[in-house]
């Protein structure tokens, strides 16, 4: 009971949670997001926020290779706090333009995801990642 009130954590605890976040939240921006928008690139293209006025496809493009590519880096822990910047790009895009003029319920997903991926990038992937095994 005494471990469960306190405030104190192990280097393991917390390499293990980065580990968990890094692969939840990947997976889920691949299953959900990522491989969604690969399936209906032709139907989206067209159709898609035009983000800065590039055009709905270089936009879409832009999404995809943030949402899969991104989060795979992400999920295996290489180049993490780099690949960790799409992401946070396209969330931001997600709440401040696609859901700008929306309630706060449908940006909702999009706000969980940048927290994870901002606390990705600041705190960086932890001990249980291939960046780890490269530094040594």
């Amino acid at each position: 009971m005494k471990k469960l009130l306190s405030s104190s954590y192990s280097d393991g605890a917390f390499n293990f949670a980065l580990l968990l976040v890094r692969l939840a939240f990947g997976i889920l921006m691949i299953a959900n997001h990522g491989l969604i928008k690969l399936m209906n690139f032709s139907t989206m293209q067209h159709t898609f926020y035009n983000f800065m006025g590039i055009g709905s496809m270089f936009s879409l493009l832009l999404d995809l290779f943030a949402e899969l590519f991104c989060s795979m880096f992400i999920i295996l822990g290489l180049f993490t706090r780099l690949a960790a910047i799409p992401l946070v790009i396209a969330m931001c895009v997600a709440i401040f333009g696609v859901h700008a003029h929306q309630s706060l319920a449908k940006a909702e997903l999009a706000v969980l995801y940048l927290t994870a991926f901002l606390t990705i990038l600041f705190v960086g992937p932890g001990k249980i990642s291939v960046d780890a095994m490269i530094r040594g």
